[in-house]
């Protein structure tokens, strides 16, 4: 056989190899199972929501919340829940970002309903010394909670958010703060403002996926955003996707598996258990699928990446603050 047909045939069994592999995590998804762990000595987290769960090494943390919550710390090795540090304020209605083995939250809020302040801040908790610290200041003017955060090459990419509580001033800003120079930069608005929502960054791209823009004074759960709108960091461009989620939601969690935005939970003004679906948008075709449902719905936390598992711990299992859930669950796929 001629070198130039040995290597077509090379590229073409490496395509349909990469493809089979990219329908299979899929279809393994859909056949995936949740399963609620119970650790060896009984422990359990704090419960709480508005709050972020991360993994840093082999560990996962319950960070933040409504009231001064110390952090909640959860080692896969011994099965068991610790207790961490609480945060030197109240920090609530934020998306974490791990950055080395330190987790830093901006975009948040503290205080109380409705009318919550913007953190002016950023703090930082550093999980090898338990210890947290107040970090650079954010610029006065682009003040805002409930926002989007993730990281990519060294920089922390804040979008949207709200300014005055759950009353109002949304914003469509899109801010980045490069960790190593401190320095921050202003980038194109979105499409549409949203808060009660999480950022995700997959292909050199920024999606903004479900949130409302909350209106305490009419119903707080109200006006969910379908749109996805997508930042594409080489031409530094906004775009919105022609499919809108199909389970509009506020105070969802989301992560990156491979081609797919996993979507899970959060809060709506259609019903008042908190959501247990699990959508899964693909980042190269922006079509939906659905995967298993959460066993109990929730809002106001997060989902982490271990050892080929999907794991997410407490949050809120209704509209608004109660009852906040101490469980955790793993999604084998």
């Amino acid at each position: 056989m001629k070198p130039i047909l040995i290597l077509t045939f090379l590229a073409i069994a490496i395509m349909w190899q990469c493809s089979t592999i990219k329908h299979t995590n899929l279809n393994t998804l859909h056949n995936g199972k949740w399963e609620e762990l119970t650790t060896v000595d009984g422990s359990e987290p704090i419960k709480r929501h508005e709050a972020a769960f991360v993994k840093v090494g082999d560990k996962f943390y319950l960070v933040g919340g409504r009231r001064m919550n110390p952090v909640s710390i959860y080692h896969t090795k011994s099965n068991k829940w610790t207790t961490g540090a609480a945060p030197p304020i109240e920090l609530h209605h934020f998306q974490p970002v791990v950055y080395g083995k330190d987790i830093y939250v901006l975009g948040a809020l503290t205080g109380r309903y409705p009318g919550e302040t913007p953190v002016p801040n950023i703090y930082i908790y550093e999980t090898e010394n338990n210890l947290w610290k107040k970090g650079p200041s954010i610029p006065v003017d682009r003040l805002r909670g409930g926002a989007g955060a993730v990281l990519m090459d060294d920089k922390i990419y804040m979008s949207c958010g709200i300014k005055d509580g759950h009353r109002g001033d949304h914003k469509k800003w899109l801010d980045a703060y490069n960790i190593k120079s401190g320095e921050w930069e202003i980038l194109p608005d979105a499409p549409r403002p949203r808060d009660h929502f999480q950022s995700i960054i997959a292909d050199n791209k920024l999606y903004n996926i479900a949130g409302r823009t909350t209106i305490a004074d009419d119903n707080p759960f109200k006006n969910t955003i379908g749109e996805v709108d997508v930042y594409d960091f080489s031409t530094q461009e906004w775009s919105t996707i022609e499919e809108p989620i199909p389970t509009q939601r506020a105070g969802n969690f989301a992560l990156l598996l491979g081609d797919e935005i996993l979507v899970f939970g959060g809060e709506s003004f259609v019903q008042k258990p908190a959501h247990q679906e699990v959508e899964a948008l693909h980042i190269n075709t922006h079509t939906w699928s659905n995967l298993p449902p959460l066993p109990q719905g929730r809002h106001g936390t997060g989902a982490v990446l271990f050892n080929n598992k999907i794991y997410t711990a407490s949050g809120c299992g209704n509209q608004g603050g109660s009852p906040e859930l101490s469980d955790l669950w793993a999604f084998t796929y």
